[in-house]
């Protein structure tokens, strides 16, 4: 039997997705999540053999739920569902040691199968969103100017943005300038929109 945590923030499609899942012989829902800290909480108590993590939770996203189970619970099974599917999202996620990545498009047969895959030790990567990972190309951003840009998205101020990142103004200028260059682009605004269009923030 293989043994699964579930974690989204969307109560109605949690249920829904642990009951599906329920149907299955060989898969038992042990505990469910609705937040970041909630669900490794979970994992860490009740040890699944796979966590199923919706991308984004209050608290803590997938990918950064997935780092602290990669610390805290390292034989754990981490499969991502996102209705967020950007290339930059994969990427990241595999670095965190995810091995399982699929849309929220996909049918509860293809997600059992992703989960006994993850719990076999396999990988199991949705094959569209991969090729969409292929084709956008690395990132030319670093991390930091991913995630100052990706704060500078909805257009707030540079104050704001430095006191988000716990970074300087000054720091925060830079690293938006360098991102501005390196896409090409004449400020931060088309800056993000470009790497959005990439998949990189």
């Amino acid at each position: 039997m293989i043994r699964l945590v579930l974690a989204d923030d969307e109560t109605l499609i949690r249920d829904a997705v642990a009951a599906l899942l329920a149907l299955e012989d060989d898969l038992e829902v042990v505990a469910v999540a609705g937040t970041g800290p909630e669900a490794v909480a979970v994992v860490e108590r009740h040890r699944p053999d796979v966590a199923v993590l919706d991308l984004q939770m209050p608290g803590a996203d997938g990918i950064e739920v997935a780092e602290q189970l990669a610390r805290r619970v390292p034989g754990v099974g981490v499969v991502i569902v996102t209705s967020h599917g950007r290339p930059g999202y994969l990427k990241k996620a595999l670095a965190a040691g995810v091995r399982g990545f699929l849309p929220k498009t996909a049918s509860a047969t293809v997600l059992a199968a992703a989960v006994r895959q993850v719990a076999g030790g396999g990988r199991y990567v949705d094959p569209e969103l991969a090729a969409d990972a292929i084709s956008a190309g690395d990132s030319p951003l670093t991390a930091r100017e991913a995630d100052v840009l990706e704060l500078a998205a909805d257009g707030a101020p540079v104050e704001e943005i430095a006191e988000r990142a716990a970074l300087a103004p000054g720091t925060v200028r830079n690293y938006l300038s360098s991102a501005v260059a390196k896409l090409g682009v004449t400020n931060r605004h088309e800056a993000v929109r470009v790497a959005r269009s990439k998949g990189w923030v």
